[in-house]
């Protein structure tokens, strides 16, 4: 009997084509390739990166109890042209608003010194968080590739609605965008590919 299954499998093989198993390699590589999500680090790594490379640091600033929060992850920072985009012409970082990380920026360790593990839900603010004046959840914040802060953009957004920001940041085209009129004409002109 198990020989007789064994000369099956054989023969089911060779009557795969060379054809079809590329087909099959190609469609497991897509695959792997729309799960990969965004290559996210802490601040201090993205730091570390600049001085090597330097790019624009795009930063998702969120807190555990964040209901918004988990739908930008799930909706936004799950789609796949932003996970490209983000990917290719930043370095991505995720930060817990009120977590416990030491992020060492422009000569000054900010913590959370307040921070209560004890404690459900809501949490002190990480004094990173305050020094970068975000008062709301999610926040996304620019910064320059030198480390400079460029802005924080508060509130959920679709892909669509970030793919503007994050197109207008790594252009540079914010430098251009100067007053309100500016702002209206930019986003009345912008196409979105996303």
């Amino acid at each position: 009997m198990w020989n007789v299954f064994c000369f099956t499998i054989f023969e089911l093989i060779k009557e795969i084509s060379m054809k079809n198993i590329i087909l099959l390699l190609l469609l497991i590589s897509a695959g792997a390739i729309n799960a990969q999500g965004i290559n996210w680090m802490t601040m201090n790594e993205a730091l570390e990166a600049q001085k090597k490379e330097p790019k624009k640091i795009f930063m998702d600033v969120y807190t555990t109890w964040c209901g918004p929060c988990k739908m930008l992850d799930k909706n936004t920072f799950g789609d796949k042209e932003v996970i490209e985009y983000v990917n290719k012409n930043y370095y991505a970082v995720k930060f817990n608003a009120e977590g416990t990380e030491n992020v060492d920026y422009q000569g000054f360790v900010y913590t959370n010194p307040n921070y209560d593990a004890k404690r459900k839900g809501r949490n002190s603010q990480h004094l990173f968080a305050h020094a970068m004046k975000v008062t709301a959840y999610p926040t996304v914040v620019f910064f320059k590739d030198n480390g400079d802060i460029i802005q924080a953009v508060p509130g959920y957004r679709t892909p669509q609605q970030l793919e503007i920001f994050l197109k207008m940041i790594h252009s540079d085209d914010y430098l251009k965008v100067t007053t309100a009129e500016a702002w209206e004409a930019y986003q009345k002109d912008f196409k979105h590919t996303f």
